[in-house]
């Protein structure tokens, strides 16, 4: 039985990269001046507008608009509101517990050097190399047959067809297809208009491709904007970090690992790992927030970059 499966990258113009982008350089920022800053910080921008929301509890403030313009342009304008966090949510973090309840999901397979899926990575190489040539809005996506690419779609902003088509055909040549797979470039048809200035953007909507694609389970919510007591994020990394040792250690082929919080508790819920779909018990590590974030190295800036293609196979600690 033939076995498909396709998954889909962005380009960093992409507005909703481009939240998420702003959210995390908008963290960096803050860590940068106190790396015990906590940080929550949402970015929702479109039509000439951005606006930034959220909770920030650190010791320095961070002008936002800077940091809006060198991501997104200067023909803003920007609005943003930054309270202090809750004083009922930091009550719990204080102790050293989880910032709040989540479900996070660690993976790893064997199929590639980067520990992901054939097509998350494929999909991710044809984006990057196109970006090099238009680094604008754009989107790729990779279905394959029995790990061979049959199709591929790339839509770029300021491409020509005929341009673009050559481009991805170039990048076809070496890789695993079958005869005759097809391209579509810009198959709606040439477009100039992109970013902010075609279409809304919002952190944390690319939650799959930020993510292992849509043959993996996500479970907890958005990365972006978020410090590491934000168990949707460290606990995230933790998880990967499990799923790549165990991967390593056991030579499997892949491996699951699944992590489970309740708000302002420091230990897990549930540590589990499912190697080659036989399931047991994480050990040897120190699964609470702090132990994640002084594990992992979480209280530098080192965001804004994860925020571009994925923050799973870039060499990061939570990686290697």
């Amino acid at each position: 039985m033939s076995t498909y499966r396709t998954a889909e990258s962005v380009s960093p113009k992409h507005p909703d990269k481009l939240c998420d982008q702003i959210s995390d350089a908008i963290l960096d920022a803050y860590l940068k001046r106190d790396p015990g800053a906590r940080v929550a910080v949402e970015t929702v921008g479109g039509h000439g507008e951005v606006f930034v929301v959220g909770e920030v509890t650190a010791h320095d403030k961070v002008d936002v608009e800077p940091i809006v313009k060198r991501l997104a342009g200067d023909n803003l304008t920007i609005r943003h509101k930054i309270v202090h966090q809750s004083p009922e949510i930091a009550a719990g973090v204080d102790t050293g517990g989880a910032g709040d309840q989540g479900i996070m999901v660690g993976y790893a397979t064997s199929e590639t050097k980067e520990l992901l899926p054939l097509e998350v990575v494929l999909a991710r190489q044809l984006n990057q190399y196109l970006y090099k040539l238009w680094p604008h809005d754009g989107k790729t996506q990779v279905t394959l047959k029995d790990s061979k690419i049959v199709a591929l779609v790339a839509s770029f902003q300021h491409a020509k067809s005929n341009d673009l088509h050559s481009a991805v055909a170039k990048w076809l040549a070496d890789k695993p297809q079958v005869e005759g797979a097809l391209i579509y470039a810009n198959p709606s048809g040439d477009w100039d208009q992109g970013g902010f200035d075609a279409d809304s953007g919002l952190t944390g909507r690319k939650l799959v491709v930020d993510n292992y694609g849509p043959q993996i389970p996500i479970g907890g919510g958005a990365f972006s904007g978020k410090d590491a007591t934000k168990v949707d994020r460290s606990a995230a990394y933790m998880a990967r970090r499990i799923a790549v040792d165990y991967i390593k250690k056991h030579k499997a082929r892949e491996v699951f690992c699944y992590l489970a919080y309740a708000i302002g508790v420091a230990e897990p819920l549930e540590a589990t790992v499912v190697l080659d779909g036989k399931s047991q018990i994480v050990k040897g590590y120190d699964l609470t927030p702090k132990g994640i974030i002084k594990y992992l190295d979480l209280r530098k800036p080192q965001y804004e970059q994860t925020a571009r293609y994925g923050h799973f196979g870039h060499g990061f600690r939570w990686d290697s």
